[in-house]
């Protein structure tokens, strides 16, 4: 009993001052690249402050990405490739990939805790998805080694473009709080946690606020949000999901984005909450994004590809990026909590088509 509620108190003290702790991370990182990181003899004022430029930018995208739920590299590389050049210089694809897998682990995993500190997160869900995930993005990154880059994007050009037409038909009533699924929605009538006229909502002990989670004998989930709003729906359609994150995880390991795209598509196509999809697939992207940066920076040299080298990191660069990517991952979750379900699903679906429309473009210039 002392040990469980030693645990709860970890818990809850982790979540109540994960800001902290996520802040000091890019911190500590800027703090090391000054001192002990290879800039080939590059150094002083003028150095580190040529892209503070880049910070504002990041910030910008970490919200956006985050608030919806997908890779930051779906913004970051456009952005790397199309944008930067005009303000500074082409920078050769490893180099877009290593500033983009910095930032995006950051901003990730920022986001990520921020999310579960909200009660936004389903464990258990992210979890299968996950598992299931993980064969097809290590596959995916290790075809990537021997099978042209072009022919990659423009195929997830037309992913991603399919998914923006799929979203915009998808119904996201049930994104609203107190709106259930289809099976859930008789279940409860809506209320708040926090002063409502029912008193069965779940009230976690490790979790801020009146936020918690319960699942009855019919497999309906009712979950609370750290500001009292409920949530109610079920994990039905794992089958519709592995498929969609099984395709997501391939190009997530092939071009490093991917499955948060088309992942969160059948997140609400199967009646998952919206705020609750937006939150659980960060966890998925983020922990596969990581795998697949693993895959990367290590794959290579085993099978004759490509490989990273640390020594020619624009450190200038990340310096500006990283603490930018988790300044916007620790916003995104209230940016998510107060825009309305409409307006995430049409800015979901524009976002995708301008992301493709860019890919097409990658894909064209690589021939």
């Amino acid at each position: 009993m002392d040990s469980r509620s030693s645990s709860t108190r970890l818990q809850l003290s982790l979540l109540k001052y994960q800001h902290i702790l996520v802040f000091l991370a890019p911190v500590l990182f800027v703090v090391g690249v000054f001192f002990a990181a290879p800039t080939g003899g590059s150094s002083g004022a003028a150095y580190w402050l040529e892209y503070w430029w880049l910070f504002p930018c990041f910030l910008l995208g970490a919200t956006i990405v985050n608030t919806v739920g997908i890779s930051g590299s779906a913004l970051f590389v456009p952005f790397l490739i199309f944008v930067f050049p005009v303000f500074a210089f082409d920078l050769e694809p490893t180099t877009i990939v290593k500033v983009g897998l910095i930032s995006e682990s950051f901003g990730l995993s920022s986001s990520a805790l921020a999310f579960i500190q909200y009660g936004l997160v389903d464990r258990r869900l992210a979890l299968s998805l996950v598992v299931g995930s993980i064969p097809f993005v290590v596959g995916g990154a290790l075809l990537s080694f021997v099978i042209p880059e072009p022919l990659f994007q423009f195929l997830l050009g037309c992913a991603l473009l399919a998914s923006a037409i799929l979203l915009l038909r998808a119904d996201l009533d049930h994104g609203e709080p107190g709106a259930g699924s289809d099976d859930a929605s008789t279940a409860q009538q809506s209320v708040k946690a926090d002063g409502g006229v029912e008193e069965t909502l779940p009230d976690d002990d490790n979790k801020l606020g009146p936020a918690g989670t319960s699942t009855d004998d019919e497999g309906v989930v009712t979950r609370v949000d750290r500001d009292g709003d409920d949530y109610r729906y079920t994990r039905v359609g794992y089958l519709e999901r592995f498929g969609n994150y099984s395709i997501g995880g391939t190009f997530q390991g092939l071009a490093g984005f991917g499955i948060g795209e088309l992942g969160i598509i059948s997140m609400l196509r199967t009646s998952v909450p919206v705020r609750v999809a937006i939150g659980t697939n960060h966890i998925v992207v983020a922990l596969t994004a990581v795998l697949a940066s693993l895959v990367h920076v290590f794959g290579g040299g085993l099978v004759g590809g490509h490989s990273m080298d640390l020594a020619s990191t624009p450190w200038n660069m990340v310096v500006w990026t990283v603490p930018a990517t988790v300044t916007g991952g620790q916003i995104a979750p209230y940016v998510a909590s107060a825009l309305d379900t409409e307006i995430l699903k049409h800015g979901l679906a524009v976002l995708f088509a301008l992301v493709a429309t860019a890919l097409f473009g990658i894909a064209v210039g690589g021939l």
